[in-house]
């Protein structure tokens, strides 16, 4: 069985191509980047699974909603090094967000998160409707 499950990505950039522009304290225009991160998601029979590349994320400046089949996964990625002394950085700093349509096949009360090791999962189990049964056969 297939459960119905679609994906948004944010992308708040402007016209040119450039992320939203932020003041600083002192006044200066400065640029956040907002990142999408990526996820699998597995499908059993009990549950949907999903598994999110968030490496440096603080458990703390993570938040997770569910919300009118909404699920939305929003945090913010700091600066390692607070010094001026790095040589090379290809690792993104800044906000992400990722947002999934789930179908009415999950039972959102139950859903759990944990983040270990950089790697967000999911559990999403689905609902007892949802779930495949075996219908028993009788004979006459």
């Amino acid at each position: 069985m297939s459960t119905t499950m679609t994906t948004t990505k944010h992308n708040p950039q402007n016209g040119n191509g450039d992320s939203p522009s932020v003041q600083s304290g002192n006044g200066e225009e400065t640029y956040q980047a907002t990142f999408s991160p990526r996820f699998d998601i597995w499908e059993g029979d009990d549950e949907l699974v999903l598994y999110g590349d968030l490496p440096g994320v603080d458990p703390d400046s993570l938040d997770i909603a569910f919300e009118n089949r909404q699920l939305t996964i929003h945090g913010k990625v700091s600066h390692r090094h607070d010094d001026d002394r790095m040589l090379y950085s290809e690792y993104g700093v800044g906000d992400f967000h990722r947002t999934f349509t789930i179908g009415e096949a999950v039972d959102g009360e139950r859903i759990n998160a944990e983040l270990n090791d950089g790697v967000l999962t999911l559990h999403l189990p689905k609902s007892e409707a949802a779930k495949p049964r075996r219908i028993k056969v009788t004979a006459n």
